[in-house]
């Protein structure tokens, strides 16, 4: 049985409110609903590009790794150490937002491309090996990859939050708002009744009493 609101009196004023109270709190909890399925759908399409994208860029690395351990050892680990402090890069991005459903989450983009040849580097294929240039590339492209992923994770990190958010408030209104509303008002209609009725019973004695005296 939900609690009725504290301090509320059963007047007609008071019963017109909560009616009204009860409407606004009915067509915000469909709204809500609405929005937070809206808001699953989004974010389920987002995970699955997660998925998608994770399993790439996770084969991409596997890929990498594999040509590294070939360039290592055709060209020990020490050359290829020392190789790869020759090719120090930055990587410049661009910080955006868009919308989905009202939740910003980030555009996170490459200014240019990540992926260089052999002379980008810093060094040319008579000091290595074409290994050595194969796992650059597959590093480059799978880090390229990631800057993808990480976008499509803080979406899904918002998105979820914002789920959260919006199914604890329609939770709120569906089992604790609603029916506390619904009961008090339940209470005012049965409080006016029983007025109501002690008023008639009250006006029926006095006419009684006006009628014996006559």
């Amino acid at each position: 049985m939900p609690e009725i609101i504290e301090g509320v009196s059963p007047t007609r004023m008071e019963l017109l409110f909560l009616r009204r109270r009860e409407k606004l709190a009915e067509k915000g909890h469909d709204l809500l609903r609405e929005k937070r399925d809206a808001l699953i759908a989004e974010f389920l399409d987002v995970v699955s590009e997660v998925r998608g994208e994770r399993k790439e860029a996770e084969a991409k690395l596997q890929e990498a790794f594999t040509y590294l351990i070939l360039a290592q050892a055709r060209l020990g680990m020490d050359e290829v150490r020392q190789l790869s402090l020759m090719t120090p890069q930055e990587i410049a991005l661009d910080f955006s937002s868009r919308s989905i459903m009202g939740v910003n989450v980030p555009i996170v983009e490459l200014q240019g491309t990540l992926t260089r040849n052999a002379a980008d580097r810093g060094y040319g294929f008579t000091d290595t090996s074409a290994a050595v240039d194969t796992c650059a590339r597959a590093f480059e492209e799978a880090l390229e990859q990631l800057v993808k992923l990480a976008e499509l994770e803080e979406a899904v990190r918002n998105l979820a939050g914002e789920v959260e958010k919006t199914k604890r408030r329609v939770n709120a209104l569906e089992y604790v708002m609603i029916p506390r509303l619904r009961a008090t008002r339940k209470y005012i209609q049965m409080r006016l009744a029983e007025m109501e009725r002690e008023n008639f019973t009250r006006l029926k004695k006095i006419k009684s009493m006006l009628e014996q005296k006559g």
